[in-house]
This record gives structure tokens, sequence and C-alpha cells, in this order.
């Protein structure tokens, strides 16, 4: 185990070390700042049972750039409120419930998919995260999206929320898991498969047929989407989590623990095996099977895949305040008051 005095010294040396690179362009929906001011809005009303510091802190992180960045060619805000939603509230809930226990994390998840499917339609009495996970369905309902589209976009939302119960179990006993053991986790809880869904959403793909969707190949490009921006993720927050106990799922930790490496070595890894999917990612871009009278299509929405990816990883580098110490909503969750 590395000092922290040996920490701090990597920490200061980051800035040096290679950075993912995309060969994508990087857009900006038009909406983006309209979306910052409903965002501070649901802070406000529906995250009163925060703290006034991790508001705050929650205001800066500007979470539904992330949308606005990772799916630009939405018609209009209105189509872009779901995700975004999904996508602040979904982290800022993961924030709140860090530290609660695996059990529990599958109650928070079985109750909002409840609402998110229809299957619970009563509206919760109080604001907070519930609540919002409830409007959410009701903006995917007042802009039309498809119920085909919806109901996977849903299916997603689940399997990211089963990741983070899943990872719970690392986390509470501050365990680093096997490498096979954390990318099954992160290709999970990376976040990224609702955002392969909702980019069906953007320009005609809504009209390509669901065998596409369904198609293994396409399937393993969901894959690495995930795992890519999960492993840049973790490249950028992991002067936070070598800060952190129990900040175990990250791929600098795995790598390092199961190779028996140096921290700077296990850095370097954990960028071989970023370049190496992305790689993967570019060869199945160029390589895909034939889809008759959809090819173009197909191949314009897996490079408006590699455009969300782009957005993702520029909204984490033009954050300057989620992943800095002192900058991170520490876990408020203490009992059942939502």
């Amino acid at each position: 185990m590395k000092t922290s005095s040996t920490n701090d010294e990597f920490i200061a040396g980051l800035q040096h070390l290679p950075k993912p690179h995309y060969p994508f362009p990087d857009f900006i929906h038009p909406d983006m700042q309209k979306l910052r001011e409903e965002y501070y809005d649901w802070i406000d009303k529906e995250y009163a049972f925060h703290s006034a510091e991790a508001k705050e802190k929650h205001k800066k992180h500007h979470l539904t750039d992330i949308a606005a960045r990772g799916c630009p060619f939405l018609k209009d805000i209105a189509e872009l409120r779901p995700l975004a939603n999904y996508t602040a509230n979904g982290a800022m809930m993961d924030d709140y419930f860090d530290r609660c226990s695996y059990d529990e994390m599958y109650q928070i998840t079985n109750r909002i998919i409840a609402l998110l499917s229809g299957e619970d339609t009563q509206e919760p009495k109080e604001n907070g995260i519930f609540h919002l996970f409830w409007v959410l369905r009701q903006d995917a309902i007042k802009c039309e999206i498809p119920e085909k589209i919806y109901a996977r976009f849903v299916k997603s939302i689940r399997y990211v929320f089963m990741g983070y119960s899943e990872e719970k179990v690392y986390y509470r006993e501050n365990l680093v898991p096997p490498l096979a053991v954390y990318l099954l986790s992160r290709e999970a809880t990376s976040g990224v498969q609702p955002y392969c869904d909702y980019v069906v959403l953007q320009k005609e793909y809504r009209n390509l047929p669901d065998e596409v969707f369904d198609h293994p190949h396409i399937k393993r490009i969901y894959s690495l989407c995930s795992l890519l921006i999960g492993i840049h993720n973790d490249i950028i927050s992991l002067p936070k989590e070598l800060r952190r106990e129990g900040d175990t799922m990250n791929i600098v930790k795995v790598v390092q623990k199961e190779n028996n490496l140096s921290l700077i070595d296990a850095y370097h890894k954990a960028m071989e095996i970023h370049d190496e999917y992305l790689k993967e990612f570019l060869i199945l871009q160029e390589h895909l099977p034939p889809f008759g009278e959809y090819q173009n299509e197909v191949y314009n929405y897996i490079q408006d895949l590699g455009i969300m990816i782009a957005g993702v990883y520029a909204w984490h580098t033009n954050d300057t305040s989620r992943y800095v110490n002192g900058g991170y909503v520490e876990g408020e969750f203490s009992g059942w008051n939502q």
C-alpha cells in the first residue's frame, strides 16, 4: 500500500500524464444554459432534504451539461429534459446514498423503476429523489418518446442502479475487486447504457428496426461506450478517490492491486486498457455487419455514440469542482425519509 505522501506526489503530477483522446467532434445542445437553470431549481425544490453545503456543491457540478453534451442533436429542451433528469438526479442520488447497504440500494432501485415504468402511478407526496423520477416519466410522456425506446431506456436505468447495488459490497468493506469483477460492474455503473438508448431519439435513428439495437455487434459497441466513459471517469476522479477510503471501484486501484504495480505504472496500464477499447470501437464502427437499407444510418448512429463519448469527456474536463479534494458531495443518507 502506497503512503499518503506518495499519493500526494502522484496527484500533483497528474497534469503531466497522458489523457484520453477521442477522434470525434464535440458539440453542445443550444439549450444547455436553460437546462442549467432548471437544474438549479431541481436542487432547490426537490433536494430540500440535502444540507445547504451539498446543494451548493451540486450546483457547481452542472450535471445536466452531461446530457447537453452527450445528446447535442435532440430537437428541443423537452426531449433533453428526461435524459438530464436521469443524469443529474441519478448522480446526486448516488452521492446521497453513497454508503447505504446492498439491500437498501436494491429497495431504492425497485421503487424508482416502479415509478419510471408506470407500475406505480401515484405521484410521490413529497418532493425528493423519487418525485423527480416520477417527473421524468411525465416529461417523457409529454415529448412523446416512442414506447419501445422509453422501455429500453428504463430497463437500462435499472441495469445502472443494480450496478450501484453490487458495488456497495466492495465499498462498505473497502475492498478492491478483481479486474473481471470491476469491468462487469463498471460497464453498468458508468451510467452510459441509458445514453446509448437515448441517442436513438436524435435525427432519424428512432426509425431503425429493433434488430439493429439487439444485434451482438451493436451491443458490444454499447459495452465499449460504457467502459470507455467509465474508465476515463476513473482517471479523472482518481485524485479524489485516492484520498477517500471506500472508493475502491477505480481501474487504477484495480490494476495496481491485481498486477502489484506502482501507482504510476497502474495509471499507464489503465490508459492502455482504455486505448485498446477505443481501438476496438473504431474497428467495429468501420466493419459493421450488413444492415441493408439501414447501413448508412447505422454507421451515423455509431458515429453519434462516439460524439456522445467525446461530449461526456468534455464535461469531465470542463468541470473543475466535482472531482477535486473537497468538491465531492459526501453521502448524507441516514434513514428513510424519502
